[in-house]
Parts: structure tokens; C-alpha cells; sequence
């Protein structure tokens, strides 16, 4: 990577270089992490050796603590083992619409929204809301928001979906239980920047004589370009100009062109597939059931994971869910 960072006409291409510093930055930041807990590892070892030679139950205590401390990183990174897609690596675009039900499910949006604001932070997520529309009397409609950092799509895509709510309703006054529910819709972030890089090998490249107008000279010489790009098929001829270069240099720069728009289009209808999955999950099926009352439970009815602990889910602390989401689709 440091030979490409250096490479002539490198920072000549905007796009191109931040990409690379961007992934070069994640990759010294993953390194220096790793240096950092092999570290951790190598000193607790020793803390250990000491301990059982002096039978020391104090230092036993501290090294079960630190390991314990250690186990969560850890785990973090083998669930990114799990995330081998490109979209994956992408920030999310998280989007919450409270279902119907008024002012008690635009609520329970909001609590989803605070919920996943708070897991976001957690996981050093940075979060920008891009679109809020807030509840008639209480919550909120619908928001959307990113949440940008390494891998944040792949923790956040099991979370499309609907999302039930049971409790005893703080808006009724005759303290009934009533069942609400929002829908979740996460997306990658879709790069607009397209690379359109064209390799000789994929190019077939004849000459002819120009039939078109443009004297005597562009008629007895083979001055014409026909590009032909092996893997799309794309034919591009240029013949106007009279010398065989200048017409290669054309015929590429609408070869290029072309590409542009066969890969812009491809990434659309790519984009719109991912929109209609999502958003068949998220009104065709009920992923988690929060209930409240009369117990307290919450339940992921895909994983058929459970937490006990309804107060720390919805203050964040979705990890259980996430990791038990990751490796059934590993499986």
C-alpha cells in the first residue's frame, strides 16, 4: 500500500487517494488494536506465572477480571470474521416508521431510535439524522439516520424488520396493555463515486480506412478505431479525426463514458433490490417482541435468543442480539 501512496499521478486521482487512505487508516488503527491486546494477553500471562508461584488469590482475582475485560474485544473481532460482503464494511442508513397506532407507537419508535442512538455510541458510531418527522403528541413518525464506522451496516442489517412492543400504555389513562409496533429498515451506504478503470487485456482494438468525409488523407489511411471491451461487449468506432491516435483517444474517452453509465445503472437496480428486500422484511414479518407486561422478556423470534434485562436492551446494549443474528447466518 505504501508503494501505491507513492506511486507518480497517485494524488492526481481525489477519489482514489481517500478511498486508500481511508482503508490504509483502518488498517494501522486494526494493527495498532491487535498490538494492543496481544499486549494486554502477553502481560496478563505473565501477572499469572506470578501468581500461581506466590499463590496469590488477589492477582488470580485481577487476572479474571482483565481476561473478562478482554473477552468483549475479542469477541468483536470474530464477529467481523463473520461480515465477509463488501456492503458489510459500509456505514448504515438506518430508517424507523412507527406503525399504526398513534401516539403509542410513535413512541415506541422513538424508544428504537434512542435504543439504537445508544448501541451506535457504544460501538463508537458516529450518527447524523438525516430526515425526522415527530409524533403528533408524543415519539416520533419516522427518522432516518447514518451511522458511520467500520463495519457498521454488518452489526446493524438483523435489525430490519418489525418490532413489537407490549406494555401497560403510559397514554391510557385506564392503565390497559396495549401492543405497538415499528418497522426497521437498514441499508448500506451506496459509494456514488464510480472507478472506471480499463485494462488492455479486456480490449480489442482494429483499424480500417474512414468511409466518413475529412479529405483525401483520412480516406487512404486506416486512421478509424474500433474499440471493442471483451467483458460487456461494448463496440465504440471513431473515424473523424485524421490522425489514428487522436481517434483512439476518442473512442476511449466514450468507452469510458459508457462503462460509467452500465456500472451507475447496475449499481441502481442493485440499490433498488436491497430497498425491496429490506422493506419486504421489514412490513412482512415480526423479528423481536419486547414485552414489558406482564413479564418481562424480550425475544428475537428469528435466533430465538432471549434477554431478561429489558432495560439495558433498550439502553444499548444490543450485542447478544447482534452476535446470535451473525452466527445463524454463518452457520
Amino acid at each position: 500500500m505504501e508503494g501505491k501512496l507513492a506511486a507518480p499521478g497517485f494524488w492526481e486521482e481525489a477519489g482514489q487517494a481517500g478511498d486508500l487512505l481511508k482503508e490504509r487508516a483502518a488498517l494501522l488503527q486494526a494493527l495498532a488494536d491487535w498490538e494492543q491486546r496481544a499486549k494486554q494477553v502477553e502481560d496478563l500471562e505473565v501477572l499469572l506465572e506470578l501468581a500461581q508461584e506466590e499463590d496469590d488469590h488477589r492477582a488470580f482475582k485481577e487476572v479474571t477480571a482483565d481476561l473478562a475485560k478482554l473477552a468483549h474485544p475479542f469477541r468483536d473481532w470474530e464477529l467481523k470474521l463473520l461480515m465477509a460482503t463488501e456492503e458489510d464494511r459500509k456505514n448504515a442508513i438506518v430508517t424507523i416508521h412507527a406503525g399504526a397506532g398513534g401516539t403509542e407507537a410513535q413512541d415506541w419508535a422513538e424508544i428504537l431510535t434512542r435504543m439504537y442512538l445508544r448501541y451506535a455510541e457504544r460501538k463508537g458510531f458516529k450518527t447524523e439524522t438525516l430526515d425526522l418527522l415527530p409524533g403528533d403528541e408524543a415519539g416520533i413518525k419516522s427518522i432516518t439516520f447514518t451511522t458511520s464506522g467500520p463495519y457498521a451496516y454488518g452489526f446493524l442489517k438483523g435489525e430490519s424488520g418489525i418490532h413489537r412492543l407490549v406494555r401497560i400504555s403510559p397514554f391510557d389513562a385506564s392503565g390497559r396493555r396495549h401492543t405497538s409496533f415499528a418497522a426497521v429498515q437498514v441499508l448500506p451506504e451506496v459509494d456514488d463515486r464510480i472507478d472506471i478503470e480499463v485494462h488492455d487485456k479486456d480490449l480489442r482494438i482494429d483499424t480500417f480506412r474512414a468511409s466518413g468525409p475529412g479529405g483525401q488523407h483520412v480516406n487512404k489511411t486506416s486512421s478509424a478505431v474500433r474499440l471493442t471491451h471483451l467483458p460487456t461487449n461494448l463496440v465504440v468506432i471513431s473515424q473523424t479525426e485524421r490522425s489514428q491516435h487522436r481517434n483512439r483517444e476518442l473512442a476511449m474517452k466514450v468507452l469510458r463514458a459508457r462503462l460509467h453509465d452500465l456500472e451507475r445503472r447496475k449499481r441502481e437496480e442493485k440499490k433498488q433490490e436491497l430497498q425491496e428486500a429490506q422493506m419486504d422484511i421489514a412490513w412482512g414479518s415480526q423479528i423481536r417482541s419486547y414485552v414489558l407486561q406482564p413479564y418481562r422478556l424480550i425475544k428475537d423470534h428469528r435466533t430465538k435468543h432471549e434477554e431478561g434485562n429489558v432495560d439495558a436492551v433498550l439502553d444499548g446494549d444490543l450485542d447478544a442480539f447482534v452476535e446470535a443474528f451473525l452466527l445463524s447466518q454463518g452457520k
